[in-house]
């Protein structure tokens, strides 16, 4: 994790509570669904944003409306994927599972997909790249970042995870 200098620690923890504040309920709070709205328009335009963050868009459950959600996209061992940071009974992953996967992924071009839920027994190293390379999920999820694999496998059933395969 590198070191830190002195006021370093004090700033992160700081950020963390934030964070879990936002999303204290396992839902997203006020601030938490504005800051969401603004970074899916972000994502979908790719307009300074990395190519790692995208906006999901899936048709929602009950409503039948395209709703978007600003997510990360993990790549791992070639394969793409999509991580529940905020556990199975989100509305994006509740909301996938009623599309039987269909989607669409947006960063500057949109891209229609079939997402493939992975088995609980295949997440751990996916979960583990993911807070690599979203720091904004590390404080939803109860492992450090760099945590020994058999941490990520102890925690692996509680956090959905999907492989991004071309819609077919």
């Amino acid at each position: 994790m590198g070191s830190m200098t002195a006021d370093a620690a004090p700033k992160r923890s700081l950020l963390y509570g934030i964070k879990r504040w936002m999303y204290r309920t396992g839902r997203p709070n006020w601030l938490a669904r504005a800051m969401n709205r603004i970074s899916a328009i972000q994502f979908a335009r790719g307009f300074l944003a990395p190519n790692h963050w995208v906006t999901l868009q899936v048709r929602g459950r009950r409503s039948g409306q395209l709703i978007s959600f600003p997510l990360v996209l993990t790549e791992y061992d070639g394969g793409r994927y999509l991580v529940a940071m905020l556990g199975p009974n989100t509305n994006w992953v509740r909301n996938i599972r009623a599309a039987n996967g269909r989607a669409v992924l947006r960063h500057g071009r949109t891209e229609q997909v079939r997402l493939v839920e992975v088995e609980p027994a295949d997440r751990a190293p996916i979960l583990r790249r993911y807070l690599d390379v979203a720091p904004g999920a590390r404080p939803h999820l109860p492992v450090r970042r760099g945590a020994p694999l058999a941490a990520f496998e102890r925690i692996a059933a509680d956090f959905p995870v999907f492989r991004v395969e071309p819609a077919g």
